[in-house]
């Protein structure tokens, strides 16, 4: 068989090929370039331009450890603090959230922006508690003013227990007042629950001026007189204040905090507040059986939108474990509202002891709660006598 005879490829030839090919590579690198870019100027929103505000924005959704991470690339310094088991941050995962403003970790950011109203559900659970995840996580709203200024029938057989408590509290303080050491208060003063309400079913309708949450802060007060700690148990209501001044619902927080620093002041011995709310959901995730027996089952709220959160969250991991050892299931963990509409400070900055807890749902009854908040002050009056060096009498 006559072989076929070599050819020297044409220099020409193979040149104009390795151009053609160089010059493929280049522009799909180029276009590919652009969109990068260009998804990453665009990510910042309107404006189409860096400025400190986005970079403040997109290093929110950071953490901690990765922002000394990317420090201690200018100065190792930094990483010196950091847990020997901590790894850099992969590049690819940071430009990819910058470039998109989804996080891979949380698919809540890809749906974000394709269904309307589930940022109003973001958070981080700090904690979770039985049966807790991002389906079930507490919900802070702002009703409409005419929805909460509506007047509604209550039993008002719970005014008359609480009076006959106060004055059962009275007599057995007589004389040996412990010192006021704890701050109780309610920013959503009016919430309500659907039981004691005569005639209402509508979950965005369990609001009252005097049967509501401020019930259970008063009963918190006198549990925790039995067990000897003092405390004060602010009833204000917060909603005709916010009116007298033309401030919208979403400013409780703003009002209750004036409450709060004249409560501060006027009195140095205060070293716990606690801020009371119930929940809006469902009864099937805020009730929990224990022994037989039905609980509202409790939430911390931490405000992480401040330097000093960490002592706070510190705080409600501790309450919660000693909910969890005593009565399991009570507690649905720890939580750190972040979606838009939230306040995320929660007056909380003025005491790294102060912490929201919220004491069941709309579909709780009161005597449910009262049960919470005994179990509460349980063990509440464990943790703080620990702290103090002493023994609860």
């Amino acid at each position: 068989m006559r072989k076929r005879p070599y050819r020297r490829p044409n220099s020409a030839s193979w040149n104009r090929t390795s151009t053609l090919r160089q010059y493929f590579f280049t522009s799909v690198t180029g276009v590919l370039s652009i969109f990068i870019v260009t998804a990453i100027i665009t990510a910042f929103g309107p404006g189409y331009s860096l400025t400190s505000a986005s970079l403040k924005g997109f290093s929110e959704h950071l953490s901690d450890e990765v922002l000394i991470h990317l420090m201690g690339t200018e100065n190792t310094y930094f990483t010196q603090e950091l847990p020997e088991e901590s790894k850099p941050p992969q590049v690819t995962s940071i430009v990819f959230e910058l470039a998109t403003s989804i996080d891979p970790n949380d698919p809540r950011s890809l749906l974000g922006r394709e269904l309307p109203g589930i940022n109003f559900f973001g958070g981080d659970i700090l904690v979770a508690g039985q049966g807790s995840d991002f389906t079930n996580l507490p919900m802070e709203s702002s009703p409409p003013p005419e929805v909460i200024a509506k007047e509604r029938e209550a039993a008002t057989e719970r005014l008359e227990e609480m009076d006959q408590m106060r004055e059962a509290i009275a007599e057995l303080t007589a004389g040996n007042e412990p010192p006021k050491t704890v701050h109780i208060m309610h920013s959503h003063n009016r919430e309500s629950f659907l039981p004691e309400l005569k005639g209402e079913d509508n979950a965005n309708g369990a609001f009252h001026d005097s049967v509501n949450i401020t019930l259970a802060g008063e009963r918190l007060g006198q549990e925790l007189a039995k067990r000897g700690i003092g405390s004060e148990v602010d009833t204000s209501d917060v909603y005709t204040k916010l009116g007298d001044r033309g401030w919208q619902y979403s400013r409780s927080y703003d009002m209750s905090r004036e409450i709060l620093e004249s409560a501060m002041a006027e009195n140095e011995e205060l070293e716990f507040f606690f801020d009371l709310h119930r929940d809006s959901m469902p009864r099937d995730v805020t009730t929990v059986k224990i022994n037989g027996i039905e609980y509202a089952k409790t939430v911390f709220v931490v405000g992480t939108k401040h330097n000093n959160y960490e002592k706070n969250r510190d705080l409600a991991e501790k309450l919660h474990a000693k909910l969890e050892e005593a009565f399991p299931g009570l507690s649905r963990g720890v939580y750190s509202p972040l979606s838009v509409g939230t306040n995320g400070i929660y007056n909380q900055d003025l005491s790294e002891n102060a912490l929201v807890v919220e004491f069941g749902g709309v579909d709780n009854s009161l005597d449910e709660v009262y049960r919470s908040v005994e179990a509460f002050a349980e063990i509440f009056a464990e943790y703080f006598f620990e702290q103090d060096g002493t023994e609860e009498e």
